[in-house]
């Protein structure tokens, strides 16, 4: 099983983890799974709208990190025993309404997350990946897509009986990573 490899509470990036495989491990545990696709996202409000909306907060949400680690912890916790998590956080701007400090204490946030939890004997995982601006094709290229025409992709399937959705991941931007040593030679 894929997360008997990875720490039960760990804050890491995404690197060869693929988003379809995380959920279906995730759910293959028992555990929640959490997807935000940030690709969209530019400055600290957008991202933590993005987060909000993508995990179905209250609308009392505060948008601000202190208010996104009472959701993660406190409010969960008090909803009363939980089975694990698996969070994605896909696509972490990379621009200067979003810098390095930004995204670090929002991943402090997911830190301490984990902390809270495995003080709890719960599972949480968060992965994460950056979006990476990469020559004159930047946009295309952070919402994942490199030229292919559509006949590159597999054809959707349809939904599966148990209700797990095939095509999931399908449409969703392709990872990137600081470790893609190919994505930095065709930046080049």
């Amino acid at each position: 099983m894929l997360l008997q490899t990875v720490r039960p509470n760990i804050v890491q990036s995404i690197r060869a983890y693929r988003v379809d495989e995380l959920m279906q491990a995730a759910e293959g545990a028992g555990q929640h799974f959490l997807y935000a696709d940030l690709s969209s996202a530019q400055s600290k409000q957008e991202v933590l709208d993005k987060i909000a909306e993508s995990f179905l907060f209250p609308n009392h949400f505060g948008k601000n990190l202190d208010a996104l680690y009472d959701c993660m912890t406190d409010l969960v916790h008090k909803a009363g025993t939980q089975p694990g998590f698996v969070v994605v956080l896909e696509q972490l701007p990379d621009n200067p309404r979003f810098d390095r400090e930004a995204r670090e204490q929002l991943l402090d946030v997911f830190r301490d997350a984990a902390d809270f939890w495995a003080e709890r004997r719960v599972a949480f995982r968060c992965f994460y990946s950056f979006a990476v601006p990469r020559g004159s094709d930047a946009h295309a290229l952070e919402r994942g897509h490199d030229g292919a025409t559509g006949a590159d992709k597999p054809a959707p399937k349809n939904v599966s009986k148990n209700g797990v959705n095939p095509n999931f991941g399908m449409n969703m931007p392709l990872m990137s990573s600081a470790f893609d040593t190919a994505m930095w030679l065709n930046a080049a």
